[in-house]
């Protein structure tokens, strides 16, 4: 009888044990749970140093424009946009920057992303809403920052999709709120957070118009007299890695003009 109730006690004791155990490793998953629901992922945040300028920084979005955010954030850290300059200012409009050229004709190429000597051009697919990438609700407004692309369809209504896909390395900050219809058709990804009065410096710098600008018909005036040189671009990312993009073949307006010709080029 005795040898019973000690058995029976024995088990009441393990099935106690059990219990605690399943209830310390249920607390555990829960907290792990809650930790992981409730902690926020810092987004990536860029340092520019603008040689005689000061110090920009801005926010980025990868949870708007992944790929995006992925090529401006390996660009940046490879040291691609070190020495590089705003090559166009528009008042009450942007800065632009991020030309290999440092006049707007430069392309991206695939070295600049691998640190190798691929002399490959690409580009990237522009995450709007013009490109039925949903996810970016960014709108252009003052301070938001946005990736440069070609518009072909200046040459025909057609290649809209062309002219979608045709960003690279050029980024511009938008320097007021008076071209919000230009949203959802550039990639906007980031945000300046500190700042702005440098970016609406640069903005007020005296321009020109391009030296070759008679030989391609641009009369805009939005070449600075004096170079508005970034001196360095780092983005801290936390700890996160976000992956090289995935690029395109970029878009060759010559090859497609020759072949409404019926010509190769």
């Amino acid at each position: 009888m005795e040898e019973t109730k000690s058995n029976e006690t024995l088990k009441k004791i393990m099935m106690i044990i059990v219990i605690i155990a399943l209830i310390a490793i249920l607390a555990i998953l829960c907290a792990g749970y809650v930790k992981k629901a409730t902690t926020k992922v810092q987004n990536p945040i860029v340092t520019m140093e603008v040689e005689d300028y000061g110090t920009i920084k801005m926010e980025l979005y990868p949870s708007k424009a992944p790929n995006t955010v992925a090529n401006f954030v390996k660009l940046a850290n490879n040291g691609f946009y070190n020495g590089l300059k705003f090559h166009r200012v528009v008042k009450d409009f942007m800065i632009q920057g991020g030309d290999s050229n440092g006049d707007g004709t430069g392309s991206a190429k695939l070295k600049d992303l691998n640190q190798n000597d691929d002399e490959t051009e690409y580009s990237i697919k522009g995450e709007m809403k013009a490109n039925n990438f949903g996810k970016n609700d960014l709108n252009l407004t003052e301070g938001t920052v946005a990736m440069a692309r070609a518009d072909y369809t200046a040459y025909s209504p057609t290649l809209a999709e062309e002219s979608y896909n045709s960003a690279g390395t050029q980024f511009f900050i938008m320097t007021s709120d008076k071209h919000t219809n230009l949203s959802g058709y550039y990639a906007g990804f980031g945000k300046v957070i500190e700042g702005m009065d440098i970016v609406k410096k640069i903005s007020e710098v005296k321009v020109k118009k391009a030296d070759n600008s008679e030989e391609t018909g641009n009369t805009e005036e939005s070449v600075p007299t004096k170079d508005v040189k970034i001196k360095s671009v780092t983005v801290d990312t936390f700890g996160i890695d976000y992956g090289m993009p995935e690029t395109m073949t970029p878009f060759n307006y010559m090859n497609w003009l020759y072949s409404q010709y019926g010509l190769s080029n």
